[in-house]
């Protein structure tokens, strides 16, 4: 074999990048693989360095003088080959991570404007659901910004430039609101061709039938609830002084995690007295997770349990990468107050401020049950099943705002609440039953006369 032909060979055998991503989002990547890097020999120095405290230990005195006892140290001493090994494993990661960064922001710059794609919005989404709030602190290009978009697009927050874009815009707006680790694309869900509902987005059936104009809500579900909240109160603000019509309405179709982002915004706008909060109608929420969600119980537990050893305690530190929007979903978090003066990874009981349903608005509930609809009713509503069988991730009392504490329960209404059966929970945004459930109440004008 020639040496040409193997050189050629070994070059068609190098990886190639997705096509889908921009210069901006592989800096993104270098800088978290970088960081990665970083973590990792940390852990590994961490957890050598409990092994020799531990062997250390067994020869009192002189075991100390082998390990560096300073408070909150590695228990390696830096001056040792153990500890310059792993001291040039991170200085050379820190040095190839900035040679790299460079090049791509020069790249970057060069590229210019790049049409993106639902393939690159999800892995976006995904990425800041799990570590939104790391990648907005180290000002890493792919954390995402909130904003309100249409097809994709960001609308902008202006009179005559959002008349442009929205040219069919009614008065009745309509707000939605995706979940955690989702984006405002995938409200819009794409079937089999076989199917005979191909495409669904409860926006659009809205707009055909009942004449709202939807917009979406875009936002870094990695950050605390009552963050994002703040922002939404903020925005929804501006959106509707400039909206090119005069408002009649204001509904949110909120699903998941964007639930307890509308219930926050709703907290703030009130304290702010902000005029988008007397203009809101309806809130809907779609398996939203009121009182929190079990897997994240489980997961503070797991961290517990690998903090309680001093072997692995190093290992607690990698389930401690997930995002204060995964950790807001142990108990519901909604409000500042409940987070800022604690450990987040701390286990602890919920002490959450009961936050009432805001006055004023008519308010639904829909909890999914992947239990069929052959399993008797009797066995789905007993007291044990509510709390375990749900959508997969939010149990039916959750999604129902049922609480054993009665001054936590949330008031929805009896016929403002819809339990749909053998349905999981990113079912919820395509199912044809959901959409004629929100048709047959968002049309109801009686249920809003009731509640004013």
């Amino acid at each position: 074999m020639s040496t040409s032909s193997a050189a050629g060979k070994a070059k068609r055998r190098i990886p190639r990048l997705p096509g889908y991503l921009h210069v901006s989002d592989i800096q993104g990547l270098a800088q978290l693989a970088t960081q990665g890097m970083l973590g990792a020999a940390g852990l590994a120095e961490t957890v050598q360095g409990n092994v020799y405290k531990a062997v250390a230990a067994w020869f009192g005195p002189l075991g100390e003088k082998f390990v560096d006892g300073k408070l909150g140290g590695s228990g390696i001493r830096r001056a040792g080959i153990t500890g310059l090994v792993y001291g040039g494993v991170r200085g050379a990661t820190r040095v190839a991570g900035s040679v790299a960064d460079l090049l791509l922001s020069r790249a970057g710059s060069r590229q210019g404007e790049k049409t993106s794609s639902r393939r690159r919005e999800a892995m976006l989404a995904v990425l800041n659901g799990v570590l939104g709030d790391h990648l907005l602190k180290t000002a890493n290009p792919l954390a995402i910004r909130m904003s309100f978009r249409h097809e994709g697009h960001t609308l902008p927050l202006e009179k005559a430039a959002l008349a442009q874009q929205l040219p069919g815009a009614t008065g009745k707006v309509l707000v939605l609101m995706h979940g955690l680790c989702m984006n405002d694309l995938q409200w819009r869900t794409h079937g089999a061709s076989s199917s005979p509902h191909p495409v669904h987005d409860h926006g659009l059936q809205l707009a055909a039938e009942l004449g709202y104009t939807p917009v979406y809500l875009h936002y870094n579900s990695g950050l605390h609830t009552s963050e994002n909240g703040l922002q939404l109160d903020a925005l929804l603000e501006q959106l509707l002084r400039a909206w090119p019509q005069p408002v009649q309405e204001l509904a949110l179709l909120t699903h998941s995690m964007g639930g307890l982002v509308a219930r926050s915004a709703c907290h703030y706008a009130e304290q702010a007295a902000h005029g988008w909060r007397g203009q809101l109608k309806r809130l809907v929420f779609l398996g939203t997770p009121h009182h929190g969600a079990p897997l994240e119980r489980v997961g503070n537990w797991v961290d517990g349990v690998l903090a309680s050893s001093i072997v692995t305690r190093p290992f607690a530190k990698i389930g401690q990468i997930r995002s204060a929007g995964i950790t807001d979903l142990r108990h519901g978090n909604v409000l500042q107050a409940e987070w800022q003066s604690a450990d987040r990874f701390e286990r602890a009981p919920d002490a959450r401020q009961p936050l009432p349903l805001p006055a004023g608005v008519a308010c639904y509930a829909v909890a999914a049950s992947t239990a069929r609809d052959d399993v008797p009713r009797a066995l789905l509503k007993s007291a044990v099943n509510r709390k375990i069988v749900g959508d997969g991730l939010v149990p039916v009392e959750s999604a129902l705002g049922q609480h054993a504490e009665p001054r936590r329960c949330l008031a929805f209404s009896a016929e403002n609440q819809w339990v749909a059966q053998g349905m999981n929970h990113l079912e919820l945004l395509s199912r044809p039953e959901v959409g004629a459930q929100l048709v047959r109440w968002l049309g109801d004008i009686e249920g809003t006369i009731r509640v004013r």
